[in-house]
């Protein structure tokens, strides 16, 4: 039996990720949303026989999953890993400048959502106040992994972030995740995703229909102020 090495290895996801058709895919599934084939299709603008054979690719190299409802299949990204990976390659792919200036659609800029986590501005400006009201700091564990103090657990608690939830997932609870957009991390993990779950039950931001961009409501801009000191 031939064993693959790791150079071969990430070459072929290289491979799989980088076809045209397939980045838009992955990139329109980076809103943790499920969408159906055909859909992907229309976004990939290919046919559907072409739309189904990338789908397949991406499946077999394990970067996206399926899921069947009734007569329905819906692809989804397969992990949190994989959003990270493409959210590094949108970091990688922006031309270096002297002075950095965004030239994501400011809605995407404010707010979007990053798998089942926030990204964007506001999205920055959150990790950093807990930093800075020391609710998170550095974790010897390295990667940007982030430790949760007892200031931060009574702080969340108190917005009504679920931290039992959080605890219970068994994935990494909480790292920085480098925003493609600002070029500064944003809160990522079960933390990430139990935080973006509170703001959007709380009705402090919306879901936009048709996109990863996240509406930030007059509540949410209220209470983020008041309680966090937070300009939006």
């Amino acid at each position: 039996m031939i064993v693959e090495t790791a150079d071969a290895a990430v070459a072929r996801i290289a491979s799989a990720i980088g076809e045209p058709a397939r980045v838009r895919m992955l990139m329109c599934l980076l809103d943790g949303r499920a969408r159906t084939s055909t859909e992907l299709a229309v976004v990939a603008s290919v046919a559907p026989p072409t739309a189904s054979a990338h789908l397949n690719r991406l499946k077999a190299e394990n970067l996206v999953a399926v899921h069947a409802q009734g007569k329905h299949r819906y692809y989804v990204l397969k992990s949190a890993q994989v959003a990270r990976a493409l959210e590094g390659i949108n970091v990688l792919a922006g031309a270096p400048r002297d002075a950095f200036q965004p030239s994501t659609p400011v809605p995407y800029r404010l707010a979007r959502s990053c798998y089942d986590h926030m990204a964007g501005k506001i999205a920055v400006q959150l990790l950093e106040r807990f930093r800075a009201l020391r609710w998170l700091r550095a974790h010897s564990a390295g990667a940007n992994a982030l430790q949760l103090m007892q200031e931060g657990a009574a702080g969340l608690a108190a917005l009504g972030v679920d931290l039992d939830a959080a605890r219970a997932s068994r994935r990494r609870f909480a790292y920085g995740c480098l925003d493609w957009s600002e070029r500064r991390l944003h809160l990522a993990g079960a933390l990430g995703s139990a935080l973006l779950q509170m703001l959007v039950e709380r009705r402090w931001v919306e879901h936009e229909l048709d996109s990863r961009a996240l509406h930030i409501t007059a509540r949410g801009r209220r209470e983020l102020n008041q309680r966090l000191q937070i300009e939006i």
